[in-house]
């Protein structure tokens, strides 16, 4: 009984020493293509000849042992790793008249063997990259030139301004210059070393990392490509009047994130640049002339005729007021009880405020109107309360002046051009450039 113990026990070692990729009946792999029905004999003869030939040429074929019947290959021995086998079969695949591959070639379980294909493997890597630190050098040589050349040109602060006079595009012409020396120079460096398939790994992790920071960054971006075109543009100059979106000031700066304004109040506003290019903007300062409109009340009694012919008269006769183009002014039915006279006029503002100037013209064509009765009666019942013991003095101070016809300082106000300098102080980043 102690003897069949032991046998027992010699055979569950034996089992579990064998690797556990152990195949218990043979792979067959079968070659595509038509079978031939030429002399076997003489066929098998050939296939056996090439295939001995082919393994003599090959050093880790060596204990490979090869037998052709009908077209049919047995392929027996051992080989150092399990890729050799896949190796073997496609090579003996391809010989001219085999059928089908019997495989009975298993992985070698000696350690020694494994440990020599280990060295030979890293031993034929470490000279592979021996060999190739020469070109290592030179693309790092090569690479570095690069990027020290772009970096110098991108300093050329004279250059850049010459070729774009807005410092904003000045800037990202600057940085484009690095960032292309950069990827020229690793695109260079990777192909001198010979790692082409790690360029092409980095240039297409880099495509899809742009294409999902896109859809990230999308605000950022269209803020950046709005702030490029207005700063190419500028449809806008320092102290501009400007209205955007209903929101109505003065210009007074154009940044990398946002154009500020000054409202007419002294009030700060600061708009995105991609709601500033995508909306309906009016420049109230790009052309100098500029035309005001006026309304007043006409009594419909009135010769209409002759009051519109003192308005245009009245306006012709005020210094701010532009000769060419001539003054406007025509009559338009308010209702059944009054008329309406529309009165125009061109100023230039350059010199001249244009709210004063429509103010103090509705002023002074009021008078004139009134002076000649063309104004409607007043509605209005004024009661007047004199004292007993009034001085005359008193009493003239009670009544009511008549309005002066003279002309009003309708200057630019000089206290708000003051502000408008003060905040138009130049900080680095504005990019809003007079010269241009």
């Amino acid at each position: 009984m102690m003897r069949s113990f032991l046998h027992a026990a010699l055979l569950a070692l034996s089992l579990a020493a064998a690797p556990a990729y152990a195949q218990d009946a043979t792979d067959l792999a079968t070659p595509a293509g038509t079978i031939s029905v030429a002399d076997i004999g003489a066929t098998d003869l050939a296939i056996l000849n090439r295939i001995g030939s082919i393994l003599a040429q090959l050093p880790e074929f060596d204990g490979i042992k090869a037998e052709v019947d009908a077209g049919i290959v047995t392929l027996d021995g051992e080989v150092a790793e399990q890729d050799a086998i896949d190796r073997l079969l496609g090579l003996i695949g391809r010989v001219d008249g085999v059928v089908s591959i019997r495989n009975e070639v298993h992985p070698s379980t000696d350690l020694a063997t494994r440990l020599e294909t280990v060295r030979a493997r890293f031993q034929s890597r470490m000279t592979a990259v021996v060999a190739g630190l020469p070109f290592v050098a030179l693309g790092l040589l090569v690479g570095s030139v690069i990027v020290l050349l772009g970096g110098w040109l991108s300093r050329r602060e004279k250059t850049l301004t010459h070729i774009a006079p807005n410092p904003f595009i000045a800037g990202f012409l600057a940085q484009a210059i690095r960032l292309i020396a950069w990827i020229v120079a690793l695109v260079v460096a990777l192909d001198l070393m010979g790692a082409r398939a790690l360029l092409g790994t980095l240039l297409g992790a880099a495509g899809i990392f742009g294409l999902s920071l896109s859809f990230a960054a999308r605000d950022t971006i269209e803020g950046f490509v709005a702030t490029m075109l207005l700063s190419l543009r500028q449809p806008f100059n320092p102290n501009d009047l400007i209205e955007v979106n209903g929101l109505r000031g003065r210009v007074i700066r154009l940044t990398s994130r946002g154009t500020t304004l000054l409202t007419l109040d002294g009030n700060h506003i600061r708009i995105p640049n991609q709601i500033i290019y995508k909306a309906v903007l009016t420049n109230f300062t790009r052309n100098p002339e500029r035309r005001f409109m006026v309304d007043i009340t006409l009594d419909p009694a009135a010769d209409l005729g002759r009051a519109r012919d003192l308005a245009l008269k009245t306006l012709g006769g005020m210094d701010f007021v532009m000769k060419r183009p001539e003054p406007i002014a025509w009559l338009d039915a308010a209702g059944p009880e009054h008329l309406i006279l529309r009165a125009g006029g061109w100023v230039s503002q350059e010199g001249t405020d244009f709210e004063l100037a429509r103010g103090e013209a509705f002023r002074l064509l009021h008078h004139a109107l009134d002076a000649k009765g063309f104004l409607p009666p007043e509605l209005v019942h004024r009661i007047q309360i004199e004292q007993p013991d009034a001085s005359p003095l008193a009493a003239a101070q009670h009544r009511v002046r008549p309005a002066d016809p003279r002309l009003r300082d309708v200057g630019p106000d000089a206290a708000f051009e003051e502000i408008i300098e003060r905040e138009r102080v130049d900080d680095g980043r504005d990019l809003l450039t007079p010269s241009r």
